[in-house]
């Protein structure tokens, strides 16, 4: 299966129509107003306690600028907004995005608004290990370890239900999909496998995950295989078959060496006259020779004390 037969096979979900991009909220420095809240709050109590003192309409006017104060007071300090490096606050007014604080620090906005926390920090999700049929129909078992965070904080909030949720389901949905589109082995030929061509493979992994989680607003940094092995109940029978494939390579690998070794003898012992063999012998010099060449098992030496023909 192609990139291009891929990607026209693969759906993933879209950004709703009504989503915005995270823009940036109106906020002001907290510790200026911080000052201020309890400035108010402080005169508020000693408007209190003046009303104590006094009687009659006095009283009544300092009751007055105390509440007037400590409602101030209230709604200063209800603005005031602390945001810790790698979190971000989405502000909301009415059921209505107004943007996201991300400077650190403590800021004040609007205190009429919901601030939503969300964090912003880089995290690792592993899949779970699931079990799966590769392009060949064998089952296989892989997992995967996906690095990611959060890049749109309107799309997290208010595209999904779950970011967090929405992005492991999508990133094991991604590993069963590239795992079921290639073959574990490639078994000699050019096709690319899950265990011959890893980087690709995970290259296209990432790939298809920050497609998958891009209407959450979640950039995804990287992507890595951590567990790819056959199934339990065909693991024997495959290590089998890659032990009987590894037998036959070797022997390949020996058999041409000790022809080229043969090849050699034959043409130094022509070249430098040592001996006359006519093709009879020749035939016999080979087939010891392989023999001797090709044997797994120790061969055992015969010293020939008659002529060269018995």
């Amino acid at each position: 299966m192609t990139a291009q037969t891929q990607q026209a096979d693969l759906v993933t979900p879209a950004v709703p129509s009504n989503v915005t991009p995270e823009r940036t909220a109106r906020f002001w420095p907290g510790i200026p107003l911080l000052a201020l809240g309890v400035a108010l709050l402080l005169a508020a109590l000693a408007a209190f306690y003046e009303a104590s003192q006094h009687h009659g309409s006095t009283r009544a006017g300092l009751l007055w600028g105390g509440v007037i104060l400590a409602l101030a007071a209230l709604f200063t300090l209800r603005g005031l907004t602390p945001v810790a490096p790698g979190r971000a606050h989405v502000v909301q007014l009415f059921g209505k995005y107004r943007g996201t604080v991300r400077n650190p620090g403590l800021q004040w906005v609007n205190p009429f608004t919901n601030r939503l926390p969300i964090s912003t920090r880089i995290r690792n999700l592993e899949s779970k290990l699931v079990k799966v049929n590769d392009a060949d129909g064998n089952p296989i078992e892989i997992a995967a370890v996906v690095v990611w965070q959060v890049q749109d904080t309107a799309y997290a909030t208010y595209s999904v239900d779950d970011y967090q949720n929405f992005v492991a389901i999508q990133a094991e949905t991604a590993v069963r999909h590239i795992a079921s589109s290639y073959p574990y082995d490639s078994r000699g030929t050019d096709a690319l496998s899950l265990r011959g061509n890893a980087d690709e493979v995970t290259e296209r992994l990432a790939a298809e995950v920050t497609e998958r989680v891009r209407p959450a607003g979640v950039h995804v940094i990287e992507t890595r295989l951590t567990r790819l092995s056959y199934a339990s109940e065909i693991a024997q029978a495959m290590l089998r078959q890659q032990q009987a494939s590894a037998v036959v390579a070797a022997r390949y690998r020996i058999v041409e060496g000790a022809v080229g070794m043969v090849q050699l003898a034959l043409k130094r012992l022509e070249e430098e006259n040592v001996v006359d063999l006519d093709e009879e012998r020749k035939a016999a010099m080979v087939s010891n020779l392989l023999v001797v060449l090709c044997s797994e098992q120790a061969t055992q030496q015969v010293v020939n004390t008659g002529s060269l023909y018995q």
